[in-house]
């Protein structure tokens, strides 16, 4: 069994958190404990409500042609374990009060996470 996963995003780009939740879903189909720290304004990533995320694709447009969703893959983390961390100060920076985030997702520092990861690589998405 492979060690855990320790995963990070920094901007507000849709098309890398739906690559970084496809990652994080893979990992945990695998077993592997997942650790998502989102930064900056990525935390749009784990709104309620992602739609203010730059490049969003329509989840029906994703289905079309056979590709997972965002909010499906979001949906899937959660359920399957993954520990989703908002930073404090992206939350700030993006304007959005923590009661605004997906119930299961923590609010912390970038020493917290970096202190839970401890020698573990860091996957930057």
């Amino acid at each position: 069994m492979s060690g855990p996963m320790f995963l990070t995003l920094a901007d507000d780009s849709w098309q890398r958190a739906h690559y970084a939740l496809i990652v994080a879903a893979g990992g945990l189909s695998l077993g592997r404990d997942v650790t998502i720290f989102a930064g900056g304004r990525s935390v749009l990533a784990f709104a309620k409500d992602w739609s203010a995320l730059q490049g969003v694709r329509p989840d029906s447009e994703l289905a079309a042609q056979g590709v997972t969703g965002f909010s499906e893959l979001r949906d899937a983390i959660m359920e399957l374990g993954a520990d989703v961390m908002a930073c404090e100060t992206g939350l700030k920076l993006a304007s959005l009060p923590p009661t605004d985030l997906l119930d299961g997702v923590s609010v912390a520092g970038i020493v917290s996470f970096l202190e839970l990861a401890g020698d573990n690589p860091i996957l930057a998405l």
